[in-house]
């Protein structure tokens, strides 16, 4: 997962270097914190393979863009806020924040401090990181459900929608806070996560793909293609970090399901009617 195509992103970027997405229409040109935090890991990866200068410096400008760019919450909490409103099942207005950012500039951030040494990188991180200590009623960003799994939710929407890949990447900022501190509650919240991950599994599996969430709606919201195979890939890294056999067994299935032209033409189909259906 070095996210190298991120590293060399095409599209715009300020006059800092910093990669603004365009989303076009009213939204326009933004600054999206989670593909910030991973042009500065994809361009981490390749400085740590290359040692190249260039690729130093802009994992650095996105590590001091996320530091400067954390902001407090009225709940007292620290965040990565996406400034422009965003069109899911329940719209999500301006401002608002995601497990799946606060994990991702977190994983940058200590990378960051373990290559300079500078304590204002880890200090962003500590703030960050108290987002997972509190659940989203509490303006944080992780949910507890009726059967005590333990979720770190992409969108903060009611009901929570249990994104996975967003939950597993979030899960990632987790353990790397964890090895880069040594925090006994950042190991506990990971290791809860691998629970609810072990629990769960099988609820985003129809037999011949993978599920992107756990929509709640009559039609199941499908995996496109490319958050399918990203589920396969990030099921291997869950088997790499945690040992767990039952993580590459559902890599295996579920890659063979991608492998069946079959299985892709029902997952398209499921997939549209989806959308026809709520969107």
């Amino acid at each position: 997962m070095l996210f190298a195509e991120k590293a060399d992103y095409l599209g715009h970027h300020d006059a800092a270097g910093i990669p603004m997405l365009d989303y076009h229409g009213k939204i326009g040109l933004q600054y999206n914190p989670i593909a910030i935090a991973q042009w500065g890991l994809g361009n981490y990866n390749l400085f740590y393979q290359t040692q190249n200068k260039e690729r130093r410096e802009k994992f650095l400008a996105a590590s001091d863009w996320l530091c400067a760019h954390l902001e407090p919450t009225s709940q007292g909490l620290w965040v990565w806020n996406h400034h422009f409103d965003w069109e899911y099942r329940s719209p999500l207005k301006a401002p608002w924040y995601s497990a799946l950012a606060q994990g991702q500039g977190i994983s940058l951030l200590v990378r960051a401090y373990r290559e300079t040494g500078c304590v204002a990188y880890l200090e962003t991180a500590e703030r960050a990181f108290t987002s997972f200590l509190k659940s989203t009623d509490e303006g944080g960003v992780t949910f507890r459900d009726s059967r005590s799994n333990l979720w770190f939710e992409e969108y903060i929407v009611w009901p929570p929608t249990h994104i996975l890949n967003g939950f597993i990447w979030a899960a990632w900022g987790v353990y790397d806070y964890s090895l880069a501190t040594q925090s006994s509650a950042a190991q506990g919240l990971f290791a809860q996560a691998v629970m609810t991950l072990r629990a769960n599994l099988e609820r985003y599996d129809l037999g011949f793909w993978s599920l992107y969430e756990q929509s709640g709606t009559l039609f199941p919201m499908v995996a496109s293609p490319f958050y399918h195979r990203l589920h396969v890939v990030q099921l291997r890294v869950m088997h790499r970090l945690t040992g767990d056999e039952m993580f590459v067994r559902f890599a295996d299935k579920w890659e063979a399901y991608a492998g069946s032209p079959a299985k892709r033409t029902r997952a398209l189909c499921y997939k549209s009617a989806f959308k026809l259906c709520y969107y």
